[in-house]
């Protein structure tokens, strides 16, 4: 019987090469005998089957895995689905669901050392992690369910993301039967991605082996080599050659089988350039190739998943099911901010696009630099170090703080060089990776760097390192002098006319390990700086749906910590010794709208508030809340007015931000870490002395318990949600912003959260709580501050507005209409009436009372039962604003 679907046929090279992994009938029955299936379908998706079961490796390594199938019990292509690191199967759960419904056979498993798969992690090493791949095809070959495009060799697609990025990569060249890939923000050289130009990405590293659970869940001899690399700061050849082998660059000549490589624009761990040595290989090999810039990545951002995951759905749909009608996209495409509201912070993504993949030097345009000779240290120790992002810890926080414009990057005085543009007299927009000759020479014979690529203001005052990348580099012979040609990170930027291009060589970086030896480097340029264009891509006339960059918290309070503490800007107010007390003084605040006139977000907004007060900001959606937060903490300028926190003037890079912590709902933490973990190491980051965290004290204001020691992957949201504001807490910040921090809890959880508010205000510090959940403001906050269309509505303490005499609860005992309501509004001396569970709640006027409203309501035929001061915050709320919005 023929099995095949009809279709084009499978892109191989001129031969196919005989399946290099044994396939023995001993180790199929291994795969076929091993474990006990248990088939069912979650109600709600009647329609997929999923059965689970665990397999023995023949090494005796237990895969746990999961297949997923839906509809009739047709032959169909199969796809197999690789988690990322950390991860395991039920990552991909939903996504294997998808597929089946999409007409797939769908088998997902834990990779050795993660989930319930026992073995020890051997970073996809083709003996272990890529042979089990194999062994899965075996086994996929022998369903009733699955194509076979020949006896032993069914139709199969792979695809994941990073960790199962690689495996994809790697099983098409090891594997003749793999038929399509679609490998995501992953890496094409392990080597490469962990010691570019032969420097120790250390931070990341540590990351990679806390989050497998320790040194001693991999490999012995990965285990070993990270030890030795880790303590000398130097990759030595046997740890490249360690890495390069289990890579797929070491298969480069054996992929041959159409793939879409998505790449992510935020990504310090595997940047742009993995993703471009990739295509280059593949597209050798006489493959198609499609290739995707997402705008985030392993260090935050917008992943894009459900535009990816419908596009990797038709990418299979064309190359496995043979549909030519399948739209697989562009051959290039790439992310571009469609703007920023400042109002919400929401991110509007456009989608460029272009018929070639264009590389990363394509279209070079020569830009002049100027800068005499410097001469620069490397300080004894490496220390302090520059600061470009925080990988894995909160660089999530600062790329999205560059996409909105801010910039946090940190360069030490006397440990760098600056070389700087004259202003653009046009927009440019960089795609790909500048390039720039300098000569070196150095006190020893090597010399580290660190190339910068900034984006400089008309005023000097802001500069924004895109994405936070930097490019590492190792110069050998540098003793005598010699030139070398740097290539930076690879971005996709626009730099408006005006702006200046900058170009810092830094001696250290916090992310990287520095020699320890101290060092003078003098640099100077022997070339204009090369920046790469690709005119032939072409941006969509409308953007596209939008996703909300949130804002981690404690990312940004540290990012600003970390920076703002050192930067001043030239523009700033003079501090106000009177209010050096007063936590936040707000005065004649006002905000308009991206390109209005005349409609503003905030408008003439004025309160204070003082030390030991928990105040609650409140508002009905598009009051100005978010807006008032954001200029808060430096994130966007006002347009008119002052915001002072401890009598200094905020502006994006006040140092007084320093004292501010902040949570936004969305921070992330280390699975495989305990919550202990994940705060120490979050604060070794910076670089600051262990005892400033204070992480005894936020711990205990928290209130996490014996939680502290445990995985954070076992928390609940409550407990993550503590964890996170335990994270804003570090230093014990004076003024403590939290917005919306109890999303997601249930009222145990909600009350736990008001009592670590009330405990960190208790000690003079202060809290600002933005929340719709108005009980828990009137029994958590001491004051309010209550605005509706931008403008002040009511402020002071909570007793106050809602104990008001001018508010009056008129209990009726059933509900009053509409049309009763409004003729109660409308009485002398009431200002508003809205009409609650029980019967109205009437404010007065300046010259109303209750015995005059109580005569007017019965003459109106209002049942009145009772009137009284009216005592709930809720409604005492909807009678400010004037009723629900």
């Amino acid at each position: 019987m023929d099995l095949r679907l009809p279709g084009p046929p499978r892109t191989r090279g001129p031969r196919r090469r005989p399946w290099r992994i044994v396939t023995a009938l001993a180790a199929l029955a291994v795969l076929v005998g091993a474990g006990t299936w248990t088939t069912g379908a979650a109600a709600e998706e009647a329609a997929v089957s999923r059965a689970d079961r665990v397999v023995t490796m023949p090494d005796g390594v237990r895969l746990d895995t999961s297949y997923f199938t839906a509809g009739p019990p047709d032959r169909r292509p199969a796809v197999l689905l690789a988690h990322g690191f950390g991860g395991d199967k039920e990552d991909m759960t939903g996504r294997a669901e998808e597929l089946a419904r999409a007409g797939y056979a769908v088998l997902t498993w834990s990779a050795r050392g993660f989930g319930a798969s026992t073995g020890r992690i051997g970073l996809n090493d083709p003996d272990t992690e890529v042979a089990d791949v194999s062994r899965l095809i075996d086994w996929l070959a022998d369903r009733p369910e699955v194509l076979l495009d020949d006896g032993r060799d069914p139709r199969v697609g792979i695809a994941g993301a990073s960790y199962g990025g690689a495996v994809a990569l790697l099983a098409a060249g090891h594997d003749d039967r793999v038929d399509a890939i679609a490998p995501a923000l992953t890496y094409w050289d392990l080597a490469d991605a962990l010691f570019p130009d032969g420097v120790f990405k250390k931070l990341w590293a540590g990351v990679f082996v806390n989050t497998g659970g320790g040194c001693e869940a991999f490999q012995e001899r990965l285990c070993r080599m990270y030890e030795r690399v880790a303590a000398s700061g130097v990759p030595d050849q046997e740890a490249v050659d360690l890495l390069r082998r289990r890579s797929p660059v070491a298969v480069a000549d054996s992929i041959d089988v159409p793939t879409l490589l998505v790449q992510g624009q935020s990504d310090s761990l595997f940047p742009l350039d993995q993703a471009d040595s990739a295509a280059a290989a593949i597209e050798s090999n006489g493959a198609p190739v499609h290739v995707d810039w997402v705008a985030g990545g392993h260090d935050g951002g917008d992943r894009e998943s459900a535009r990816i995951d419908a596009r990797v759905t038709a990418w299979f749909d064309r190359h496995l099911k043979g549909d030519p009608g399948a739209d697989t996209g562009p051959v290039f495409r790439v992310s571009r901010s469609g703007g920023v509201d400042s109002t919400d912070g929401e991110a509007r993504l456009r989608g460029a696009a272009a018929d070639a993949y264009p590389g990363l030097t394509g279209d070079p345009e020569p830009v002049p630099l100027t800068g005499e000779e410097q001469t620069f240290a490397n300080p004894a120790g490496a220390n302090p170090p520059a600061v470009s992002g925080l990988p894995g810890l909160g660089g999530g926080a600062l790329s999205r703080l560059s996409a909105l414009g801010v910039g946090v990057a940190l360069d030490f005085p006397g440990q760098h060089a600056t070389f700087t543009s004259d202003p653009l007299a046009d927009d440019l927009r960089v795609t790909g990776a500048p390039e720039v000759t300098v000569r070196v020479r150095s006190t020893g014979e090597d010399a580290v760097l660190f190339a910068k690529f900034y984006d400089v203001a008309p005023d000097g005052a802001g500069q924004v390192l895109p994405s936070q990348l930097v490019a590492p580099v190792r110069l050998e012979g540098t003793g005598s002098g010699r030139e070398a040609t740097l290539t930076l990170p690879a971005i996709d930027h626009e730099i408006e006319r005006g702006h200046r291009i900058r170009l810092v060589l830094a001696a250290t970086d916090l992310a990287y390990a520095s020699p320890l030896a101290p060092a003078r480097y003098t640099v100077s340029l022997a070339g204009d700086l090369l920046v790469p264009t690709a005119p032939g891509i072409t941006t969509a006339a409308a953007t596209l749906p939008s996703w909300v960059w949130w804002l981690p918290p404690a990312g940004a309070a540290l990012a600003l910590s970390l920076v703002l503490t050192v930067r001043r800007r030239g523009a700033t107010p003079a501090p106000d010794l009177a209010s050096a007390e007063v936590p936040l003084e707000i005065t004649g605040l006002s905000k308009r709208y991206a390109g209005s006139a005349d409609r503003y977000a905030v408008r003439d907004l004025s309160f204070r508030v003082d030390r030991g007060q928990v105040l609650g900001l409140l508002g009905p959606n598009g009051a100005g809340k978010t807006t008032t937060l954001r200029m808060l903490m430096g994130l966007i300028r006002p347009d008119e007015g002052e915001i002072r926190v401890f009598g200094h003037a905020v502006r994006p890079g006040a140092p007084v931000l320093s004292r501010v912590g902040a949570f936004v709902e969305g921070a992330g933490f280390l699975p495989h870490l305990s919550g202990r973990e994940n705060l120490e190491l979050y604060w070794r980051a910076t670089g600051r002395p262990a005892e400033d965290a204070h992480l005894t004290e936020a711990l205990e204001i928290a209130g996490l318990g014996d939680a502290l020691a445990r995985a954070v992957r076992t928390y609940s949201q409550g407990m993550r949600q503590r964890l996170a504001i335990a994270q804003a807490m570090l230093g014990m910040p004076d003024l403590l912003i939290l917005d919306e921090p109890t999303n997601g809890l249930d009222p145990p959880q909600i009350r736990e959260m008001r009592e670590v508010m009330v405990r960190y205000a208790a000690a003079g510090r202060t809290v600002i709580v933005s929340s719709h959940l108005l009980s828990e403001v009137e029994q958590s906050c001491t004051h309010l501050v209550v605005m509706d269309r931008g403008r002040l509505v009511r402020t002071g303490p909570v007793e106050e507005i809602v104990g008001s005499g001018d508010t009056l609860a008129v209990r009726t005992g059933r509900v009053v209409d509409d049309a009763l309501v409004e003729a109660v509004a409308g009485l002398p001396g009431v200002a508003s009436a809205v009409a609650s569970e029980d019967g109205l709640v009437v404010r007065l006027g300046a010259d109303g009372s209750a015995s005059p409203l109580v005569a007017e309501l019965v003459r109106l035929g209002v049942p009145v039962e009772s009137v009284g001061p009216h005592r709930r915050l809720e409604d005492a709320f909807l009678t400010l604003i004037g009723g629900p919005s």
